[in-house]
């Protein structure tokens, strides 16, 4: 017999009696008579007692299943017709692993480099300031999610299935939490070796990896994509091809308005990174004074504020994780947060952005067209690096001096690497968002007690929360005016993460199949 059920724990029961006694005390079994799959589960921590939900399924003697009803049929198609995708993110990863279940061959050109050689360029930003603009943490292999939290929560139930994402990681060596959490993640320190394993699925099955490949250049003819050029040399011919470089890509942006292909200006967000000590946002979160449970993990918050018609929310949060610096090219000063696996770093952070409305915020941008988003969001890089001293040591303040408008005279303890500089970020931000900050952190204050403290700072300046532009594309996913081409992803404007990128890199090979 099997039974789905919804169990409810307490972390007291939690610890003291365990999962499958309280199963079988609920199901008034043996506790030798039955075998548990969770399915699902998540914390409950609304009010001091904190409970653990479970959706489980349980066999009464009978042995757990050890089908998987997911499968991946990878074909060999070293001598199949090619799809070319430039980019090799998650939207880029995925349209290569469709591309081998559907019989054709992915060739894929990022213009970084892989894992193992891309973590020394990591560390030249974080110890010499250096910027490799094409090796960085966005670009190469696995493109900025190979170093990051590796959150896999998303909104877009509807863009594809989700569950053949997350099945597809684990075939690839992720753990199966991920298949269960309600909030899954799978952390900076094991991402990388999860990328490395697909692009060798992808090569094994006779694909294409090909990295320090830059795409410079498309060659069109009676609007139609007929080669590419890479490293402004070697011009390759084309059938189909997947744009999935990225909403850092900023090049091909630039690359596609001279070209006068159409382009999009998209309203975005952009703001701060706030960091805490993990133990304050767990005292907040769990209602506990001191160390939380060991059966905790690091907790989250997700907060969300309007202010002058503006949205003022909490972006990628990451508990018991680290800021890093994201920029792409010299001059400019980014931030972005990340978590290993176990989230058992000892501060707490996170995007507090302010929305833009690419329509009515930026008329003294309006010379740039459909890049005026771009221009907006590179002026406030630059910004961040004049005021943080022009190195990668970034503008911070304490968060209670950025909303009182006090300059401070020192700052607390950081998790990142390059260092900071205090700076006035409540003068230097534009009023549109500086003053709406201002406004979000105070209401902040008031629905999470404790957390507007001087014990936290505030890092400028946290500015790639999405595309600027959006690369338009009709109802086939084609591009409008350009046959042959499939924008696709962040830097399409057509995802928000991971998951809902690895969906659309789906959906775009089976697209660019189409056609041919």
């Amino acid at each position: 017999m099997v039974r789905n059920i919804q169990l409810r724990v307490s972390l007291k029961e939690e610890a003291q009696l365990g999962l499958k006694a309280k199963t079988a005390k609920y199901l008034s079994v043996s506790e030798s008579d039955i075998e548990i799959k969770i399915l699902r589960k998540s914390i409950d921590a609304r009010k001091p007692s904190i409970y653990f939900n479970y959706k489980l399924e349980v066999y009464i003697n009978e042995p757990l299943p050890t089908s998987n009803e997911y499968s991946f049929d990878y074909k060999y198609v070293s001598k199949a017709k090619a799809i070319h995708i430039i980019g090799f993110g998650p939207a880029g990863m995925w349209a290569a692993l469709r591309c081998l279940e559907l019989g054709y061959k992915p060739i894929v050109l990022e213009r970084g480099k892989n894992v193992q050689d891309r973590r020394r360029d990591l560390k030249a930003i974080n110890q010499d300031h250096n910027v490799n603009k094409n090796s960085n943490y966005c670009f190469g292999e696995g493109g900025a999610g190979t170093y990051s939290d590796g959150k896999l929560y998303t909104r877009s139930l509807k863009r594809g299935d989700v569950r053949r994402v997350f099945e597809s990681l684990v075939f690839h060596g992720a753990t199966e939490e991920i298949l269960i959490d309600a909030h899954p993640h799978i952390g900076t320190n094991k991402l990388p070796k999860i990328v490395q394993n697909i692009r060798e699925t992808i090569i094994r099955y006779g694909g294409e990896v090909h990295f320090e490949s830059k795409v410079s250049d498309f060659k069109i003819e009676n609007n139609a994509l007929k080669s590419i050029v890479v490293n402004d040399t070697n011009e390759i011919a084309v059938n189909s091809v997947i744009l999935a470089t990225g909403h850092s890509a900023r090049d091909i942006f630039y690359l596609l308005d001279k070209k006068e292909i159409a382009l999009k200006a998209k309203s975005f967000a952009m703001g701060v990174r706030v960091e805490h000590p993990q133990e304050i946002i767990d005292s907040i979160q769990y209602h506990c004074s001191g160390k939380r449970n060991e059966l905790l993990p690091a907790a989250a918050y997700s907060l969300v504020h309007q202010s002058k018609g503006r949205g003022v929310y909490s972006f990628c949060m990451c508990p018991g994780g680290f800021i890093v610096p994201a920029a792409t090219a010299p001059g400019e000063v980014v931030v972005n947060g990340m978590s290993p696996s176990k989230r058992n770093n000892l501060f707490a952070n996170s995007g507090i952005v302010v929305e833009i409305d690419v329509d009515n915020d930026l008329y003294k941008y309006e010379k740039f067209g459909e890049l005026k988003g771009l221009e907006y969001q590179k002026n406030l890089e630059r910004l961040a690096f004049t005021s943080g001293g022009r190195t990668q040591t970034a503008p911070a303040q304490r968060l209670t001096d950025f909303v009182e408008g006090n300059i401070s005279k020192d700052l607390n303890p950081t998790s990142y690497q390059p260092g900071l500089k205090s700076a006035p970020l409540h003068s230097l931000l534009p009023k549109l968002i500086g003053s709406r900050l201002r406004d979000g952190f105070a209401e902040f204050g008031k629905k999470m007690k404790g957390y507007y403290t001087t014990q936290a700072n505030i890092i400028g300046v946290e500015s790639r929360t999405s595309s600027p532009v959006t690369i338009p594309r009709n109802d086939k996913l084609e591009h409008p005016q350009i046959k042959g081409l499939f924008p696709c992803g962040e830097g399409g404007g057509y995802a928000g993460g991971i998951v809902s990128a690895a969906m659309d890199g789906e959906r775009c090979a089976e697209a660019a199949i189409a056609v041919l």
